[in-house]
């Protein structure tokens, strides 16, 4: 599947996790380390299956709770307009 971000958005690694920012509009979320591992495994290309094994592998997180939470991520992102869809 894979993940597009618009060309307006940009993301920066912090020591909290990611800020993903919208440059047209000025507004940013702060994501947690997590989120950002599953924004930059899915940015790469990679398919939710495997997110969710980077994520389970990382984090004391079963794979039905990181499936869940990665759906949930991605409605976010698509709500707030920050990938293509």
């Amino acid at each position: 599947m894979g993940l597009r971000l618009h060309d307006h958005v940009s993301t920066t690694e912090t020591e909290y996790g990611v800020v993903v920012l919208d440059e047209r509009t000025g507004r940013y979320w702060q994501l947690s380390s997590s989120a950002g591992l599953v924004l930059s495994t899915l940015a790469q290309g990679a398919s939710v299956d495997d997110a969710v094994t980077a994520l389970t592998g990382r984090y004391d997180v079963g794979e039905a709770r990181a499936r869940k939470d990665i759906d949930a991520l991605l409605d976010s992102l698509r709500s707030a307009g920050l990938v293509k869809r």
